[in-house]
């Protein structure tokens, strides 16, 4: 574009923002029972089979690659904040597998002719400053001329691989605990709308860029079984992921799992993401709840989370250490929410 010409806000250049513009899950669902696998090589010990959080390839008894991928549109203007956050996002993955991060390639998509290249720039420093504060620097990418923005990271890590976590290890008797607040999603919602004061503003931008580091410290205590991150499903749609996973049931406190704060209000005013009818239409199925489930909590249920937090299911007796693992990452929201039982997959709500 013309360095003369207005540049558009960001956010208004996309149809979706965050994680929020995902495939609803029914749908991604339908796409993948459609393809068809050739056999994997017993080394490729997670592939897309398990909807996991990354693939995992193992090269030795001590070290497996963990590789996955993620980028979105924009849910804020400003340009470096919302590389850090896309940045953020990815890398979550590769922390959810319990690894730890070691390089990343760049996935870029920019429409030369609706923004600056010094708005581009912007966007790439910012997810290259949180590359690099991961220990995992930006070493290449590709990128395209496309009608929205779109950036995001391929990533790499190295695990253990008796020490990996998947989302399908989840056991009768865990206890649930989710690393961050929900509302991610009401409160982009309610910046589009300009109903999110600068105090909510504050409190998205620090979540959606807190590194998702507590994961590789949790995947080395002993009676922890699960791990994933909860992102564009919410967290209803990746715990029943989890009880898919496993052959379990899940029974959340509906009261105890933590909430941006405001975003209740935002909530219980109407604002909402339309992803989160698409999450509810998804996993509706998988849910059971009494009938003062409102349908406020139920949005917030199904907010999908840009670069939400982890959720664990471990022993009761090592949950301690859990939550001490990610308030000493600043994770201070961390809190258990419910527990793992025996029974048919599904999530009850209490």
């Amino acid at each position: 574009m013309s360095e003369t010409e207005a540049e558009p806000r960001l956010s208004t250049l996309a149809h979706g923002g965050g994680c929020g513009c995902k495939l609803a899950p029914n749908v991604l669902g339908e796409i993948l029972g459609e393809t068809r696998s050739a056999p994997v090589p017993a080394a490729l010990l997670v592939d897309a089979a398990t909807r996991d959080d990354a693939a995992v390839y193992k090269i030795s008894d001590d070290v497996a690659v963990v590789a996955t991928t993620d980028f979105f549109t924009p849910i804020i203007d400003d340009a470096f904040d919302f590389g850090r956050i896309a940045a953020t996002n990815a890398l979550s993955d590769v922390y959810a597998m319990g690894a730890r991060p070691i390089f990343c390639l760049a996935i870029v998509g920019m429409p030369v002719d609706k923004i600056s290249t010094r708005t581009m720039n912007d966007i790439l420093a910012g997810g290259r400053s949180v590359a690099e504060e991961a220990g995992a620097p930006v070493a290449g990418g590709h990128s395209i001329d496309a009608a929205e923005p779109i950036y995001g990271l391929a990533a790499l890590g190295l695990v253990d691989p008796r020490r990996m976590l998947t989302n399908a290890g989840a056991r009768a008797g865990d206890v649930l605990i989710l690393g961050k607040p929900l509302g991610v999603g009401v409160f982009s919602a309610a910046f589009k709308q300009n109903r999110l004061d600068q105090r909510g503003y504050d409190a998205m931008i620090a979540s959606t860029t807190r590194l998702n580091r507590p994961g590789v410290d949790i995947a080395q205590l002993d009676g922890v079984h699960a791990m994933t991150d909860v992102t564009g499903f919410g967290l209803l749609g990746h715990l029943g992921e989890m009880c898919l996973g496993a052959g379990v049931s899940a029974h959340i406190e509906r009261n105890s799992v933590p909430m941006l704060e405001g975003v209740v209000a935002l909530a219980q005013a109407g604002v909402k993401t339309g992803a989160s009818g698409r999450n509810w239409a998804a996993v509706s199925h998988l849910v059971a709840h009494d009938g003062a489930f409102a349908g406020w909590e139920r949005d917030l249920l199904c907010d999908p989370q840009t670069s939400g937090g982890l959720l664990v299911a471990c022993a009761p007796s090592v949950a301690p250490a859990v939550l001490a693992a990610f308030e000493a990452q600043g994770h201070e929201g961390a809190a258990v929410i419910g527990r793992i039982e025996e029974g048919a997959p599904r999530v009850v709500v209490e």
